[in-house]
C-alpha cells in the first residue's frame, strides 16, 4: 500500500472519491494508486494530486522524483543538440556573459562566434578588462591537417580562411592583458580538428565533428561541472593538454 498517499489523504480529509473528483480522475484510479506503491501517475496528475493534498509529490511518489533527478555519469549533461547550430545564439551569449574567470574557445576555427555574437570583440574586451582569462586555441591555417580538412569539407569558405578571419578579429583586441592565443601542435591537430570545446567557467559546450560534416552540422553537448572526474573534467583536461603543447600566436 502507498502509505504516504493514504496518510496525506487522511490528513486532508479526502477519501478516494473526493480526491478523484478534485483532480479529474476516476475513483478506481486513486484506489489503484493506494493499492500499488509502484504505480506512478503522469506528471500533471501527480502535480494536481499534490496540490489537492498540500504535500510535495516527491513524498507521495518518491520513485518518480528519483527517476527525474540524474545521479549517474550523465548528471553533468545539461542538454544535447543534434546540431551545433540548433543551440540558440542567445544560449552562447548567456554563457559568455555569465563567465567571470575563464573563457576558453578551443574550436579549430572559432570563426562562427564572431558572426553569431553581436559585437563579440567588444564583449571579449570587457571580459578581459574585468579580469577574465580569455583563450583561443586554433588550428594552424598552414598545417597539413587544415589542408586535408578543406578537401574533406569542400566548401567555398575554407578552414584556413575561417582561421585567418578569427585572427583578424583577435588583432583588434590589441594587447589587452589576459588574452592568450595558440595554434595546436602538429601532432595534436588531427585530434583538435575532430573535437571542439568551449568553456565558460564551470560550463562547457563540446562538439565532436562528424566525418565530412562542418562544425555547425555536428552535435553539441552542454556540460556543467558537478564534481571531479566527470564528463566536464575529462573533456576539459583533454583540451588543456592540447593547449599546453600549442604554439603561442604573435
Amino acid at each position: 500500500m502507498n502509505q504516504a498517499l493514504s496518510e496525506a489523504m487522511a490528513d486532508a480529509g479526502l477519501n478516494p472519491r473526493k480526491l478523484a473528483g478534485r483532480i479529474g480522475v476516476a475513483t478506481k484510479t486513486v484506489e489503484r494508486w493506494l493499492a500499488d506503491p509502484e504505480r506512478v501517475p503522469h506528471a500533471q496528475t501527480r502535480a494536481d494530486a499534490s496540490r489537492a493534498l498540500g504535500v510535495d509529490e516527491c513524498m507521495l511518489w518518491p520513485r518518480a522524483a528519483a527517476e527525474r533527478i540524474k545521479t549517474g555519469h550523465d548528471r553533468e549533461l545539461v542538454r544535447a543538440y543534434p546540431y551545433r547550430s540548433a543551440c540558440p545564439s542567445s544560449v552562447w551569449g548567456e554563457r559568455v556573459a555569465g563567465a567571470r574567470e575563464e573563457l576558453f574557445f578551443a574550436g579549430y576555427t572559432n570563426y562562427f562566434l564572431f558572426l553569431d555574437q553581436p559585437a563579440f570583440v567588444d564583449t571579449l574586451r570587457r571580459k578581459l578588462e574585468a579580469g577574465c582569462r580569455v583563450r583561443f586555441l586554433l588550428g594552424d591555417p598552414d598545417g597539413e591537417v587544415t589542408r586535408q580538412r578543406e578537401n574533406v569539407e569542400g566548401v567555398a569558405l575554407t578552414v584556413s580562411t575561417r582561421i585567418r578571419i578569427t585572427l583578424e578579429h583577435l588583432e583588434r583586441l590589441g594587447s589587452v592583458p589576459g588574452l592568450e592565443a595558440r595554434f595546436s601542435a602538429h601532432d595534436d591537430a588531427a585530434h583538435h580538428v575532430g573535437l571542439s570545446l568551449f568553456r565558460f567557467d564551470q560550463d562547457a559546450f563540446v562538439t565532436p565533428h562528424l566525418a565530412r560534416v562542418v562544425g555547425h552540422d555536428s552535435p553539441l553537448m552542454h556540460l556543467r561541472r558537478q564534481g571531479p572526474g566527470g564528463l566536464f573534467d575529462r573533456f576539459a583536461e583533454s583540451a588543456e593538454e592540447v593547449w599546453g603543447r600549442g604554439t603561442p600566436i604573435g
